[in-house]
C-alpha cells in the first residue's frame, strides 16, 4: 500500500489527497484527488483595466485589481481604516495649501458634535490670510471654543490646558520638500505627539500624490483623508497615496460640512472607479468618437465637462441638464454604468485519479 500512495503522490503531488483504497483481483485500487488552486481566479477583465489605467492607477496595483470583485480586491491591495478619534491623541491634519484640511476640521469638528462628544479645535495655520476666521464661523455655529496658535510653542500650551473631548488641530499649508516649511512641519507633529493625517485633493497627479505621501509618511503621517472626491474625474492619485505608505481613511464628497465627509471604504472607491469612463478612444467598432469620453450604451460627456456627482450613499449620480458657460451646447450629466461586475473566482475543477496496483503474490 505504500508503494501505491508513493506513486499517486508522484503523479498527483505531495498534496494528493487519497480518498479510498479496496482490494481487487489484480492487487489493490487507489483513488486520489489534488484539491484546485485557492488563488484561481477569474480572467482579468478588459474594461475595468482600461478605466483602472484611465485613472492612473499605479500600474503595480492595476495587476491585483484586474480581476474578481473590485471591492474584495481593493480591501487586498490597499489599505484602509477608521480615522482616530481619541480624546488621550491629538489629530493634526497635514498637508499642501489649499488641500482642504481647514474644511476638514470642520467637518470633524461636526460629526463629533452631532454624535454628543464635542472636540476641542486648535488652528496653527497663522500664515494664511483669513484661516483663523474661517475656522472660527464653523466652531461659532458649533458652540465650541476655537484655540488660535500660530507657533508650535504655542499648540503645545494650549494642549497642555488639557479638557474633555478629542483634539482637532488645522495646520498652515507647508511643502514637505522645503527644508524651512518641513522644520515646521516636524515641530508640529513633535509637539502634537497624536495622530498625523494628510490632507490631498483626490485629483492629483498619481506620481505627485505618492511622492507627498511618501514624504508625509517619512514625518510621521499614518492616514489620509482625499478631499473633493465628488469633484476629481481621474482619481488614481488616492490609491498611489495610500502606496506611499498611508491607510485611506475619509473622502470628502461633497460641499457640506454635516455630511460632506464619510469614511472612505473599498465599497466607496470601487463605486468611484466604476462610475467613469475609459479614456477617449477613436473606436469605430464601439461608436465612441474623437474627444468624447463615453461608455457603450450610456449618454456622452464632452470632454472637459465635470463629471457625474457622486452620493454618500452609493445612489445613482444626480443628473444635471443646463447650457454651459460661453453659449457652448447644453450637457446633460450622464449615468454611466458600472462596469460589469467580475463573476466569482472560478477554481479549476478537483482532479482525480484512480489507479490499481498489483500486490506481492495477486493474480496476474
Amino acid at each position: 500500500m505504500a508503494v501505491a500512495m508513493a506513486q499517486i503522490r508522484a503523479e498527483l503531488g505531495p498534496d494528493a489527497l487519497i480518498l479510498s483504497s479496496r482490494p481487487v483481483a489484480e492487487g489493490v485500487e487507489v483513488t486520489a484527488a489534488i484539491e484546485p488552486a485557492a488563488d484561481a481566479r477569474a480572467p482579468p477583465d478588459p474594461d475595468r483595466a482600461a478605466a483602472l489605467a484611465w485613472h492612473g492607477v499605479p500600474e503595480a496595483v492595476r495587476a491585483t485589481l484586474a480581476s474578481g470583485p473590485l471591492e474584495t480586491a481593493l480591501a487586498d491591495a490597499v489599505p484602509f481604516g477608521a480615522l482616530p478619534l481619541d480624546p488621550a491623541a491629538p489629530l493634526l491634519l497635514v498637508g499642501p495649501p489649499g488641500a482642504g484640511k481647514t474644511l476638514t476640521v470642520a467637518r470633524l469638528a461636526t460629526r463629533l458634535v452631532l454624535a454628543g462628544t464635542p472636540p476641542r479645535v486648535f488652528t496653527a495655520d497663522g500664515q494664511r490670510a483669513g484661516a483663523v476666521e474661517q475656522l472660527a464661523a464653523f466652531t461659532r455655529l458649533l458652540g465650541l471654543d476655537l484655540v488660535a496658535a500660530g507657533s508650535p510653542a504655542a499648540l503645545e500650551r494650549g494642549l497642555a490646558r488639557g479638557g474633555a473631548g478629542a483634539a482637532l488641530i488645522d495646520t498652515p499649508g507647508l511643502d514637505p520638500f522645503a527644508a524651512d516649511q518641513h522644520a515646521v512641519l516636524a515641530a508640529l507633529i513633535a509637539v502634537a505627539g497624536g495622530t498625523v493625517a494628510l490632507v490631498l485633493p483626490a485629483g492629483l497627479d498619481p506620481a505627485e500624490a505618492a511622492e507627498l505621501a511618501q514624504a508625509h509618511a517619512a514625518a510621521g503621517a499614518r492616514w489620509l483623508v482625499a478631499t473633493r472626491l465628488d469633484l476629481a474625474r481621474r482619481i488614481g492619485g488616492v490609491i498611489a497615496a495610500a502606496t506611499g505608505g498611508l491607510a485611506l481613511a475619509e473622502a470628502g464628497i461633497g460641499p457640506g460640512a454635516a455630511d460632506g465627509l464619510v469614511p472612505l471604504t473599498p465599497a466607496l472607491l470601487a463605486d468611484r472607479l466604476s462610475a467613469s469612463p475609459p479614456a477617449a478612444r477613436d473606436d469605430a467598432a464601439t461608436g465612441v468618437v474623437p474627444g468624447v469620453l463615453s461608455r457603450p450604451g450610456a449618454a456622452t460627456l464632452q470632454a472637459g465637462s465635470r463629471p457625474p456627482a457622486l452620493s454618500a450613499t452609493r445612489s445613482p449620480a444626480r443628473a444635471a441638464a443646463g447650457p454651459a458657460a460661453g453659449g457652448s451646447p447644453a450637457w446633460t450629466s450622464p449615468v454611466w454604468p458600472a462596469a460589469p461586475a467580475a463573476g466569482p473566482a472560478t477554481a479549476a475543477p478537483t482532479h482525480l485519479a484512480t489507479r490499481r496496483f498489483p500486490l506481492p503474490g495477486s493474480r496476474p
